[in-house]
């Protein structure tokens, strides 16, 4: 991290093109890496049973009669229906999700101070400002400078923002803070959670409403809700981490972004 002024073409672009237009991009975006992230969940989990049966079918295959044709065909049957299965999982789930798997980094020096603040502004502007919440901004930082992708760390920060703006009420408040260590910059949005906001059809949404619904699910250990995938991604291209808290009603809540200094 270094301590000189700003620019780029990227930013000078990012800013150029209509707020409106700019939302619209950054949901669009959501929605695909939610899916090809449901997409992961589903070729993880199917292949575990899958390889269960398939392996069973060995073990029946070796107590059945060899000579009786009905039970080999059966046994034929269930091994060549788990292998069809395992290549369709191969062929189109695991081909889908091939263009955020892999994901491809513009790296350049911006400035850390300048993107928190415009990703801020940019949900205030946005969902925030007609569900009446306020989006505060607390940063130690002043002209550190980070070498990363800013457009895809600012597509992340506005979906931490943007979903707790979502799992907030009127009144409430959301905070975006930042600072950093010797070895990582952390950036995390605090907000008192209110899953009943997310799929409240008198209030204002920008995320689908598929994703608001399982965000409010119960999750499995170590698991984060779908919409939140993108984050995940972008962190873990950059050799980070991303995190989120549990979700309680009316309890504080927190997303965590978390980015090594040095470039992975």
């Amino acid at each position: 991290m270094t301590t000189s002024s700003t620019g780029g073409n990227d930013q000078q672009a990012a800013s150029s093109v209509p707020r409106s237009e700019r939302t619209a991009h950054r949901c669009a975006e959501a929605a695909l890496f939610m899916r090809d992230h449901v997409l992961s969940l589903v070729s993880h989990d199917l292949r575990g049973p899958l390889n269960a049966i398939h392996s069973w079918a060995y073990v029946l295959e070796r107590k059945l009669d060899a000579n009786d044709p009905a039970a080999q065909r059966a046994i034929g049957g269930i091994r060549s229906g788990v292998d069809q299965q395992v290549k369709l999982l191969e062929t189109i789930v695991d081909t889908t999700r091939a263009g955020t798997r892999n994901l491809v980094l513009a790296r350049e020096p911006f400035a850390l101070q300048a993107l928190l603040s415009d990703s801020a502004d940019e949900v205030r502007s946005g969902l925030a400002r007609s569900r009446g919440v306020s989006v505060a901004f607390d940063s130690s930082l002043s002209t550190e400078q980070f070498s990363g992708d800013r457009e895809r760390l600012a597509a992340a920060l506005w979906l931490m923002l943007t979903f707790a703006v979502e799992a907030s009420v009127d009144g409430a408040k959301v905070t975006l803070t930042s600072k950093a260590d010797s070895s990582q910059w952390h950036a995390a949005v605090s907000f008192d959670a209110t899953p009943a906001a997310l799929v409240d059809a008198a209030l204002p949404h920008l995320l689908e409403p598929f994703a608001r619904t399982q965000a409010g699910a119960p999750r499995e250990a170590g698991r984060i809700a779908w919409v939140l995938s993108l984050c995940k991604r972008v962190a873990e291209a950059h050799g980070g981490t991303f995190e989120q808290g549990e979700m309680q009603d009316g309890q504080p809540a927190q997303l965590g972004l978390h980015i090594p200094l040095a470039t992975p």
